[in-house]
């Protein structure tokens, strides 16, 4: 059994971006946004064991992807293992998806965003070398921020962790949050490493019952709360390698804010 796989989730619609392509396919410094990700995760140790959940107008990613992805050490070019999600119904039931082609043949999955294009090489690593030290079921990123003023408001509209006595307890997300759980400022970017066996079969104990009738990945967290699991969090403060791409807005302060950082 292989250590880590990589699943990167692309099924989403821009819709936020009044265009009619997959949001994923956007383009940021010349190149798509899951592009400027795949750059950082071909350099991993995880970078043949790659899958991309595609869903809306999903054949135009993997067209994409086929064309230009170039994985090292692989003679015949890039090749990633590409998993439809036919329905939009949210993330948790996208990464099920995946159940058929990755079952037992890893220990753990890695799930990142194809629209979270500037996550770092170093910042992957650590979070899989945790995973493994703690030989944890359950790690998570979390974004640690002072407030929501200036630069932190894009970040505002991420779901709240909610911990008891130190402990990560749930995630709620920021639309079904009361107004109590919004002042919270650590954050959930979405970003796990989760065991095999433990993730498939939790997967299937998601409920749908929320503003957005979808089930929701973060739920995993709540289960692991219920079955006293400890949850492992790879705590970050800098918000600029977990930033997404949903808006025209968010399109065009991520150009600005590239320019800046070295990647």
């Amino acid at each position: 059994m292989k250590k880590i796989s990589i699943i990167i989730l692309a099924a989403g619609k821009g819709t936020r971006m009044n265009h009619y392509q997959p949001k994923v396919l956007t383009q940021l410094n010349g190149e798509s946004l899951i592009e400027n990700l795949l750059k950082t995760v071909n350099k991993t140790e995880c970078s043949d064991s790659v899958s991309v959940v595609v869903g809306y107008e999903g054949q135009s990613v993997i067209d994409k992807l086929s064309a230009s992805a170039r994985l090292p050490n692989r003679d015949e070019g890039g090749k990633y293992n590409f998993v439809w999600q036919k329905e939009q119904l949210g993330t948790g039931h996208a990464v099920q998806q995946c159940e058929d082609s990755l079952k037992n043949k890893y220990n753990s999955h890695l799930i990142l965003y194809g629209d979270v294009p500037f996550i770092s090489f170093d910042t992957i690593q650590d979070i899989i070398k945790m995973h493994q030290d703690k030989n944890s079921i359950l790690t998570m990123v979390t974004l640690k921020l002072p407030d929501f003023e200036g630069i932190h408001s894009i970040y505002s509209h991420f779901g709240r962790i909610i911990r008891e006595e130190n402990e990560i307890a749930k995630i709620v997300e920021f639309k079904d949050a009361s107004e109590e759980e919004k002042k919270v400022t650590e954050l959930n970017p979405a970003i796990y490493c989760i065991k095999d066996e433990w993730l498939w079969q939790n997967l299937d104990k998601i409920k749908s019952n929320n503003n957005q009738k979808e089930y929701y990945l973060t739920d995993l967290v709540n289960l692991a709360h219920e079955q006293n699991i400890k949850i492992n969090s790879f705590v970050i403060d800098d918000g600029f390698e977990l930033m997404g791409i949903n808006t025209k807005e968010d399109l065009e302060l991520a150009r600005k804010l590239y320019s800046k950082n070295i990647k």
